[in-house]
This record gives structure tokens, C-alpha cells and sequence, in this order.
């Protein structure tokens, strides 16, 4: 094989769920890998990639990259990998802001256009392939303009195959999560690339549990009844929104947000008949998505909640991430068989 070590670069990246998919699938083909750079904005995330992944070069602010500078600050990399902010395109986000006036999609100059700073890179650094990540609502957000405005752009000089919706509940992880998932390349093979086949791994939510949790997470009274008395008020309403009470045997969870912290539910585990339920410890929310149990997290609760709940699954990742290496490494194949044909 030619290529022996992988090189990628991790834009948005959050704690570093990309790069850990990345790397996972990287490592069982037997080859090595390094990320040159990391981009990300938040400090109490920078504080857990840096405990995670130290050494790693940090350009904090995207924004700061102005095209003409990519040329020189952005190294050479195989693998551009971009979990690039999804508040501006996920449903509960474009009702709210649409209830306040405020711009969402790519109006929202904050964080909707970062899109056209992944492109900036692409364009000038031509990585032999990308995979970006976004909510579900990006791929029908406008009617579909936005997903065809992204396409577009990269299709003058990739090869993207349609983006696909992979959910982590049938990648080994028991949470329902859907995301969209857009790969490129910049070379085609003879063949198309595929997307990963879900392996559907028998899993339970209590696998993904501790062994011992403390009372602290166990609800109050309060809390409980009034999350009892929003559900009866939402069903009356017709409104979907409610707690979920979630027992360790079930197949999944509802999906986690980064808003877990407030009152936890989208996920109470059961604790049995007569006893109040209790939310996820934060390292369960981390199991949840796939991180191992080696994974250093932070102190504060609301921050790791906020940071799980905007995590990719590892998982999916290192699933799509392994049959995108492969789709390099067979094109590397054909190019060295056509060479010696020629």
C-alpha cells in the first residue's frame, strides 16, 4: 500500500468525535494516522481536545483564515473532516429564530455561511477527500436549496456522491441520532463509493450505563411532577414534546441535544415502580455516542452534557471513514495497474 499514514486536518471540531472515527478506522486497516490542525471556537471544548489530543497545532477561529492565507497556513492533508455548525439549519433552531426574527440557514452571518470557509479550503488545498456532518433538517432546510447550493459548490471539482442520513441506532450505539452525511472525493474510481451498511449489532441502553451512579442524578419530586403535568398540557395541545422515560432494556434512547442539562427529558432512565427517575451522567451521554470509556472529560456537568449532546456518533464515523480510505487506497490501485499498462 502507498499510502502508510493518513494526514487530516479536523475543522469544527468540537472534542474531537470526527478525529477519533477517523482514527479508529484508520488504524484497523494497519496504517497511521495525524491530524495537523484542529479548528474550534469554544474553549471548554478546546480544553477537552487539548487533554484528549495534546500537542495538536489549534487555528481557533476559522474565520480568521482569510482565503488568500490558506495557501500558506493550512498544511497539506489528505482528509478534511468538518462537523460544521448545525444551530442555523436544525428544526428547533429555525422555528425559534424565525419566532424572533433572527436570520437562520446561510443568512445567518455568524454561522450559516462557515460552509463558504470549508469551501475556501477545499478549493485551494485540494484534499484527496472530505466528509462533512450536519443535522437531518439541513438535507430538506429551504425546500433543498441549501443541500443543492452545497452540492453545487463542491461537485465543479469533487466527486460527491448524493449525502446520505445515517442513524447511530443501527451502528452498535443505542441512541436514536440522525445525521446527514456528505463525502467528496477528488478522484472517481471505476466504481461509486458507498455508504456504510447499518450492522445492526443487537444493542441495549443498558450497556451503555454505569454500574453506579449516584443519587444526585435521580430527579426530585418537583421536577418529576412537573415534567409529568407538561406532557398531559402538551397532549391536550396536540404537541408532541414531552418527557421520555427510557428503561435499560429498551433498543435506544431518544436522540441527546446539547440542551440535555436543563431537565434531561429527552432521556429518564427508569429506576424502577414507585421510584422518581434519573437523568444520564454525563459519561453515559458520552458512551451514547461512541467515545471510549478512556475519553478524559470535563468537571462541569453542563459543560460535557452540552459538549455530548453536539458530539458526532464515533461510531458512524469510523464506519464511513473506513469505506472512504478504502475508496483512496483502491484508487491508488488503479492509477499504479493503469501506469505499468501504459
Amino acid at each position: 500500500i502507498l499510502m502508510k499514514r493518513i494526514t487530516s486536518i479536523d475543522l469544527f471540531a468540537g472534542v474531537g468525535g470526527m478525529r477519533l472515527g477517523l482514527k479508529n478506522a484508520v488504524h484497523k486497516l494497519g496504517l497511521k494516522h495525524e491530524c495537523l490542525f484542529y479548528s474550534e471556537i469554544n474553549n471548554w471544548c478546546r480544553e477537552v481536545y487539548q487533554n484528549n489530543f495534546p500537542k495538536t497545532k489549534l487555528i481557533a477561529d476559522i474565520k480568521s483564515i482569510k482565503p488568500y492565507k490558506i495557501r500558506s497556513v493550512v498544511p497539506e492533508h489528505d482528509i478534511l473532516l468538518a462537523g460544521f455548525p448545525c444551530q442555523p439549519f436544525s428544526q428547533a433552531a429555525v422555528s425559534l429564530r424565525n419566532y424572533l426574527n433572527r436570520k437562520h440557514g446561510f443568512e445567518d452571518k455568524q454561522e450559516g455561511n462557515l460552509f463558504f470557509n470549508i469551501l475556501d479550503i477545499i478549493a485551494t488545498k485540494k484534499p484527496k477527500a472530505f466528509l462533512l456532518e450536519n443535522v437531518q433538517n439541513l438535507s430538506t432546510y429551504d425546500n433543498g436549496n441549501v443541500m443543492n447550493v452545497i452540492l453545487e459548490s463542491l461537485r465543479k471539482k469533487y466527486y460527491v456522491p448524493d449525502p446520505k442520513i445515517l442513524n447511530a441506532q443501527y451502528f452498535g450505539l443505542a441512541q436514536r441520532r440522525r445525521r446527514v452525511y456528505i463525502v467528496g472525493f477528488l478522484e472517481k474510481n471505476d466504481c461509486e463509493f458507498m455508504y456504510p451498511e447499518p450492522d445492526n449489532s443487537k444493542v441495549k441502553v443498558g450497556d451503555f450505563l454505569e454500574k453506579e451512579v449516584d443519587t444526585f442524578y435521580t430527579i426530585s419530586d418537583r421536577l418529576w411532577n412537573g415534567h409529568k403535568k407538561r406532557k398531559l398540557r402538551n397532549k391536550k395541545a396536540d404537541k408532541g414534546f414531552g418527557y421520555k422515560l427510557t428503561h435499560p432494556k429498551d433498543e435506544c434512547t431518544n436522540t441527546i441535544t446539547s440542551r440535555y442539562y436543563k431537565d434531561g427529558g429527552e432521556c429518564l432512565i427508569y429506576q424502577g415502580k414507585n421510584m422518581n427517575p434519573r437523568k444520564l451522567t454525563p459519561r453515559e451521554c458520552f458512551n451514547l455516542q461512541g467515545f471510549p470509556k478512556s475519553f478524559k472529560i470535563l468537571e462541569s456537568k453542563i459543560q460535557s452534557y452540552k459538549q455530548a449532546g453536539n458530539a458526532v456518533p464515533v461510531r458512524v464515523v469510523e464506519k464511513i471513514c473506513f469505506n472512504i480510505i478504502h475508496y483512496l487506497l483502491d484508487s491508488k490501485k488503479n492509477r499504479n495497474s493503469s501506469l505499468k499498462a501504459g
